[in-house]
């Protein structure tokens, strides 16, 4: 249902398949797109299948798998990798029992790697969901799960 609403306030035009993509995949809860919705948006744009695959295949921000509410990316690009002295990626896999590419158990977080977020100067650097976390120790990531738990 939500997302033959949400394909009615777009044209039926292949230039608004991103932006389908993105608006339909964070309506969802468990923000991904399925064979069967792929299926549908190509439909409604009149596009085949694979170039709808191949868009979400090629943006590391979509998913065809299920992923948790919070959505955790951390920042694998040199620049980030090089200005920390502690393991973002181990405190972040040791504070939520999960390693990259998983999901909690209660769904409540997935974390995943991502290509440059654009904060080289600040790093290192993760994001969650929409916003962008710099500077970051151990301690810091730690408070800052901690408040995504909070609000769970």
């Amino acid at each position: 249902m939500i997302l033959k609403e949400i394909l009615q306030k777009y044209p039926k035009k292949d230039d608004q398949l991103i932006e389908i993509l993105l608006d339909y995949q964070s309506a969802k809860s468990n923000h991904y797109i399925s064979k069967e919705e792929i299926i549908e948006i190509a439909d409604y744009l009149g596009i085949p299948e694979s170039k709808v695959c191949s868009v979400l295949s090629f943006y590391t921000f979509f998913s065809v798998k299920p992923r948790g509410k919070h959505i955790i990316q951390v920042c694998k690009d040199v620049p980030c990798y090089v200005s920390s002295n502690i393991d973002i990626l181990k405190i972040i896999e040791t504070e939520l029992g999960i390693l990259v590419n998983e999901t909690t158990p209660n769904q409540q977080f997935t974390l995943e790697f991502t290509s440059c977020l654009g904060c080289c100067d600040v790093g290192p650097v993760m994001r969650i969901n929409d916003k962008i976390y710099t500077h970051l120790t151990a301690d810091k990531i730690k408070a800052i799960l901690s408040e995504y738990r909070v609000n769970m």
